[in-house]
């Protein structure tokens, strides 16, 4: 069975991190659940992601690069116009997509991706053959405004429904539910399933510590704009004997990586980026992060106690995610704005010996994805030859897969 995981990737690296943990999760268990091996290509726009382990079996196509600026889209490397690069990276995903000749497409986020650059290729592609495709979304889009102007972008729910069988949404409606926020047309309702956080599950890669005792723990994501919160945390005391780890993210820019180092204190250690993420976390006294959806995965994946100081720029996402987290009891948040070093000393110091139970949490999406792939892909694995026609979607839900029953069928999955 091939599969294609799509992220445009424009800013951090969110998405093709989300896709990542989903291409393990599928690699691993999706073979046993339908019956045959899985193969894949993961379709990213950051030069940053073969640095990532893949699964076996899988591969990257790298699109050249877009960043956002002030007026929008635009190129990250090539001295090109964007009326050049779209088309450019358009013609490399209809070549991916015709040539690869996938089974199963997952879009991240952007349901046609840069100004429109997916749309014919997912056109031709349920055109070609027998193919499913999935538009994947993170629990918190956006403020509901500002997301259903991103709808209307990509032609509304009419658009969306000729091109995806499916949308999952990787989050649990008990905590933030974006069809009742408004960040989700309504019209769309009877395509989405809820998969649970991607949260247990994420591979632990080298299961080793770079911190030679106990220590706390600060990570702004990819680190294009998490030098505010680095700053506020290399000057922060903390406890005699307790080191602090800031992880200043790969996309930090040179000279903010460097004046971290130089405002450090003593016991504070800044890298830009560590092995193993997950196991990082987890062995934190205590952890300070910003509100992506990747940090907050791995951290509700554990019982660290958590401060999250969410993103105050570009989107709302950070902010709506860091407040339905703290109102569930999950996490605690603050504004960066209001953030000093002895506020954050004070909150490390109160919360270290302390844990958190988030057992409550749908935090199994990494089983539920594998499990809602193979009911798309079930009739393909017994013979290439049906017709997408012939197993709907609709017909899913009718034997008892809606939306109603994902959230319920995820917390009922052991891990």
């Amino acid at each position: 069975m091939r599969i294609v995981l799509y992220s445009h990737d424009s800013v951090g690296l969110g998405h093709v991190r989300r896709n990542l943990a989903l291409a393990h999760a599928l690699n691993n268990q999706l073979p046993g659940l339908i019956g045959r091996p899985v193969t894949g290509i993961l379709i990213t726009g950051t030069d940053l992601a073969p640095a990532f382990r893949l699964p076996e079996g899988w591969d990257w196509v790298l699109l050249p690069g877009v960043a956002k600026g002030s007026t929008g889209y635009l190129p990250r490397n090539l001295a090109l116009p964007m009326h050049e690069l779209v088309p450019l990276r358009a013609r490399l995903l209809q070549a991916t997509l015709a040539g690869f000749a996938p089974h199963l497409v997952v879009v991240d986020r952007h349901a046609t991706g840069v100004h429109g650059e997916l749309e014919t290729a997912l056109r031709r592609a349920r055109t070609a053959g027998p193919v499913r495709v999935v538009l994947g979304l993170r629990e918190v889009l956006d403020s509901p405004a500002a997301a259903l102007s991103e709808w209307a972008k990509v032609g509304g729910p009419r658009v969306v429904k000729a091109l995806f069988d499916a949308i999952w949404v990787y989050g649990d409606p008990a905590v933030h539910d974006p069809v009742a926020s408004g960040e989700i047309p309504f019209a769309l309702r009877k395509l989405i399933h809820y998969t649970g956080y991607l949260a247990d599950g994420r591979p632990s890669v080298s299961g080793t510590s770079c911190m030679p005792g106990p220590y706390c723990m600060t990570t702004v994501g990819g680190g294009s704009d998490g030098y505010a919160l680095a700053s506020i945390a290399v000057a922060a005391p903390v406890p005699d004997g307790l080191g602090h780890l800031v992880v200043a993210g790969p996309q930090m820019p040179t000279e903010q990586l460097d004046d971290l180092r130089q405002q450090a204190r003593p016991n504070v250690k800044v890298v830009s980026a560590v092995d193993d993420t997950v196991f990082h976390i987890r062995h934190a006294g205590a952890v300070v992060a910003m509100g992506g959806y990747n940090t907050v995965c791995e951290i509700m994946s554990t019982a660290v106690p958590a401060l999250i100081v969410p993103r105050t720029q570009s989107r709302g996402e950070q902010r709506i995610r860091a407040a339905s987290l703290a109102a569930a009891g999950y996490l605690e948040q603050h504004d960066i704005g209001t953030l000093t070093p002895e506020i954050l000393a004070g909150w490390l110091a109160a919360r270290l010996g302390t844990t958190v139970d988030r057992r409550r949490a749908v935090l199994d999406g990494l089983i539920r994805v594998p499990q809602l792939a193979a009911e798309l892909l079930q009739p393909q694995a017994a013979s290439d030859q049906i017709s997408p026609e012939q197993v709907s979607a609709d017909q899913f839900r009718a034997n008892g897969h809606g939306a109603a029953r994902a959230k319920g069928g995820a917390s009922r999955v052991a891990v």
